[in-house]
């Protein structure tokens, strides 16, 4: 996919999967919202292939037009109609795209979408959350093969994003459609994404599985605050004595402050690099409950010059730490090194965003 503009160049080839949510992540001017516009037929690109499952939509002179593509598209604004209340507003993104009108399928939608308290609302007196729902409600509506959402929690406070998240995790776990996802939150991605899109300066950076992914040293486009890896576990255990849960994943297990998540769940967690230390020997005495054995697998500068990034394998597992050089010279971290990750914390992100399960 080609698009020239003037001071901006972009120049991507990228195979997403057709399920599930595909996320697009990077610094802004980097051609995300670009990218959806090209998938969406909002923007030509001339010489480019566009395919949705086994469909062309453009190659060459061979142009699909946007309301034949079957696409649902969430703004970052949810342009609603001020003069219809939010039934109204839903149902006119089924009659726009000549959908038969479907109660039962609107209504799984109020449903899904907990919008049914809100029916007869008009929009003027709806929250910045509610308003965003109510236009993922009017895309859903359209019966779309694609949903593209650009940023669609960019434009809300902390506290609105908490009450949206939840909605999108439903829609993560219920569609049946693929979701490209745009964003520069990276705590929104590591919790909806499955497959990641690294872009900068119009150009792919990389591209995978969420979890191969964040643990890469490449993936040069997170700082040291947001360097992580996200990983896949199950509550194993829960330890009601000391309200602690533990959580198993492909490398070992994680103690954690129990918040009522039932065992045998499937959920994800993610470990800042900044939330691990490394030590020669198991920390024994020492507050932080979590201590693993591991080997060390690669080392890049982080970005300050007095920090390093460590990627250290557990088991089929990786994580990353964040050391000072001074550190790793003291204790001769390299490659190959047999040494212990001790994490001081974890963040369960199927709880609210933001919930940190300290483990000090």
């Amino acid at each position: 996919m080609r698009l020239e503009r003037a001071g901006f160049s972009l120049d991507v080839a990228m195979e997403l999967p057709g399920h599930g949510v595909s996320a697009i992540f990077g610094p802004s001017g980097s051609g995300k919202t670009t990218v959806l516009r090209c998938l969406a037929g909002l923007e030509r690109v001339p010489g480019s292939l566009v395919d949705f499952q086994g469909i062309t939509w453009q190659k060459g002179a061979h142009f699909v037009p946007v309301h034949r593509r079957g696409i649902g598209y969430v703004f970052q604004e949810a342009t609603l109609f001020p003069h219809l209340d939010v039934r109204a507003n839903i149902l006119y993104g089924a009659r726009r795209h000549g959908m038969p009108r479907q109660d039962k399928a609107i209504q799984e939608i109020v449903t899904l979408l907990d919008l049914t308290p809100l029916l007869r609302r008009h929009v003027c007196h709806l929250s910045g959350g509610e308003r965003q729902r109510v236009a993922i409600g009017r895309a859903l509506a359209a019966s779309p093969r694609l949903l593209l959402m650009d940023e669609p929690l960019a434009n809300l406070d902390q506290g609105r994003k908490l009450d949206i998240l939840p909605y999108l995790d439903r829609l993560h776990e219920t569609l049946r459609i693929p979701i490209i996802y745009v964003s520069h939150d990276l705590d929104e991605l590591a919790r909806l994404s499955d497959y990641l899109v690294l872009l900068q300066a119009g150009r792919v950076v990389q591209q995978g599985s969420l979890f191969e992914v964040l643990p890469h040293l490449e993936t040069n486009l997170l700082d040291e605050q947001d360097a992580c890896v996200v990983l896949q576990a199950r509550v194993a255990a829960r330890d009601s004595s000391w309200q602690l849960a533990r959580l198993d994943f492909a490398g070992g297990s994680l103690w954690a402050r129990d918040h009522g998540v039932p065992v045998g769940s499937q959920l994800r967690v993610r470990l800042l690099a900044r939330d691990v230390s490394l030590s020669l020997e198991k920390m024994e005495h020492s507050s932080i409950l979590n201590s693993l054995p591991g080997m060390v697998t690669g080392i890049v500068p982080g970005g300050h010059p007095g920090l390093c990034l460590v990627q250290v394998q557990l088991g089929d597992s990786l994580l990353l730490a964040q050391v000072t050089r001074r550190s790793m010279t003291e204790m001769g971290i390299h490659p190959g090194m047999a040494l212990w990750a001790n994490i001081k914390s974890v963040t369960l992100l199927e709880q609210p965003l933001g919930t940190r399960l300290g483990t000090r």
